[in-house]
Parts: structure tokens; C-alpha cells; sequence
């Protein structure tokens, strides 16, 4: 079994590059890495690479890409992926600070591209914007998130961490509580990307900054049931919903329960579950309309 290790980067196709490249900047606070004409590559202010841009007729999130043990053998997985039925190849799209890389789709038509070889892209980079320190996690609404959660469990090595009713998923590849979250809805396409901020100032400041963008907020701050998260949620130059969290819950042993006890757990131990619709936030508003149509 492919295991991944954890989320690389996300690839969106937009409409406008330079639009994208100012919100990225100044907004999410994020870094430009390398430019093409067509193409840019973000990094958070630490040198990770979170984002590709490509320049298309489209708003749309493409690619995912999922690190794996260094030592794996790109061709041996090629080979598990051909006995599931899955067609790969091998491919160096000279993607900055990214070796080669072992591409394939999912069962919802996203791109998958493994990599084992990276590098930082400049350290402690000075960013105007709210800066995350990562990528956190990406949702998508799917048509059966019961079907994209058993192929993300049986060909990417990923377990499931809370559901919620039987219409929302959500999976970690490592003690992260999600990396990829799967909502019921029609068609497939994107429903939020998140990236992680230090803390509850962090996200504070962060709130501030999209005030002062004139941006609404269109849920929270709130803290979630599934995973814990304190959340702020936001539209982007695309209409893509974007997440800013901090304190998300750490998967370190289910079996066990968490090895690090929270005041705002409800259960004790935690363990994962399905929680009641309509009964998963611990405090803060409900969600806009705004927030929900993308599902629709």
C-alpha cells in the first residue's frame, strides 16, 4: 500500500495570475518562489511550496501533492496502482525545490503526484499578509464521499478520523486530525482550502487583516466539533473558500484515545465518531449562506 506521508502542495488553474499572485501575497501572506508567464509557485514563509498557479479560462483546483517515505520505489508503486487499476506515470514538471514526481487520478478526476524529494524554497521569508505556517488540509464536495474515502483509505494509506451524519468525512495521512475532507454535494469540484496559523492572536491578526481588505467573513471564528480547530473562514479572487485555523487536534493514538487532553474535548478519551448534523461547533455563529453554496 501507498502510504503518504503528508499534503505537499495544492495546483489551481485561474483566470487572472496576476490577481492570484496579489491575493496570495498580500492577503494569505504567502511568498512568490518562482515566476513563470503562466505559472507561479508560493511558499509559506518558512519555504514550503503550498501553492501552484497555472493560468486557464477556469477557477478550479486541479492537483494534489502528498509526500511519501523517501526510500519508496516509484516504479513498485506504479505496480500497486496498476493491480488497483489505476494508471500512473512518472514526470518532472521542474516544479521548484520538487524532484521527480509519480502522477495519477483519484476517483473524482483530481490529480495526485507523489514526491519523495523536496527542498526548502528560502527561509523566513519577510510576508505582508496573515502567513500560515502550512497547508493544512483540502475539501472536496464529492457525490459519494462514502466512495472517494475508501479510495484515499485503500490507495493512499489514509484513515478516517470523524464523520459527520453520513455526509462528511474527514481523513489525516499523519497525527494532523485531517488532510482531506470529503462534504456530499453535486458534482466534484472544490470546497475550501485551509492553511494553519500559529495560534488563536495569529488568527486574530489574520481577521483584522481581512477587515481591513474589506473581505467578509463568512464563518466564524468558531471552533469546530471534528478536529477542534478554532476557524475563520473566507472568499478568495476566485470565489474559492479558504480556511484560517490554529489548534487543530493531534490523531496520536485512536486506540488510546489523545495522549493530550483538551479543556474543549467533549469526550474523555477522545476517539473518533460520528458526530450529530447541526451539533458540531463548541462555540461561535453559524455559517452564511455564502459559506454553503458551493455545495449546492
Amino acid at each position: 500500500m501507498i502510504k503518504a506521508r503528508r499534503i505537499g502542495h495544492a495546483t489551481f488553474e485561474t483566470p487572472d495570475l496576476e490577481k492570484a499572485i496579489v491575493y496570495y501575497t498580500q492577503v494569505n501572506g504567502l511568498a512568490v518562489a518562482a515566476r513563470e508567464k503562466k505559472r507561479a509557485f508560493l511558499a509559506t514563509k518558512i519555504g514550503q511550496l503550498v501553492i501552484q498557479l497555472e493560468e486557464s479560462d477556469h477557477g478550479r483546483c486541479t492537483k494534489l501533492s502528498f509526500e511519501v517515505a523517501p526510500s519508496s520505489d516509484f516504479d513498485e508503486l506504479a505496480r500497486v496502482l496498476a493491480r488497483d487499476g489505476i494508471k500512473s506515470e512518472q514526470r518532472n514538471d521542474s516544479v521548484p525545490g520538487l524532484g521527480q514526481v509519480l502522477a495519477f487520478k483519484d476517483n473524482k478526476g483530481t490529480t495526485i503526484e507523489l514526491f519523495k524529494e523536496w527542498g526548502y524554497l528560502g527561509r523566513h521569508e519577510q510576508v505582508l499578509g496573515a502567513g500560515p505556517l502550512k497547508l493544512g488540509h483540502v475539501a472536496f464536495v464529492v457525490p459519494s464521499p462514502q466512495e472517494t474515502a475508501a479510495f484515499y483509505e485503500r490507495v493512499l494509506g489514509f484513515r478516517v478520523s470523524d464523520w459527520i451524519g453520513d455526509f462528511f468525512v474527514f481523513l489525516r495521512c499523519n497525527t494532523d486530525h485531517h488532510t482531506v475532507n470529503f462534504i456530499r454535494g453535486n458534482g466534484a469540484k472544490l470546497h475550501h482550502i485551509a492553511f494553519e496559523l500559529k495560534d488563536f492572536a495569529h488568527l486574530q491578526s489574520a481577521c483584522e487583516l481581512l477587515g481591513q481588505k474589506k473581505m467578509p467573513i463568512i464563518w466564524g471564528p468558531l471552533r469546530h466539533g471534528p478536529g477542534h480547530n478554532v476557524a475563520t473562514y473566507h472568499r478568495d479572487h476566485d470565489d474559492h473558500v479558504v480556511e484560517f485555523f490554529c489548534e487543530l487536534d493531534q490523531m496520536f493514538d485512536e486506540e488510546l484515545g489523545y495522549f493530550e487532553p483538551r479543556p474543549w474535548h467533549q469526550d474523555q478519551p477522545q476517539r473518533p465518531k460520528t458526530w450529530t448534523p447541526g451539533q458540531t461547533s463548541i462555540w461561535g455563529p453559524p455559517p452564511t449562506e455564502d459559506f454553503h453554496r458551493d455545495r449546492m
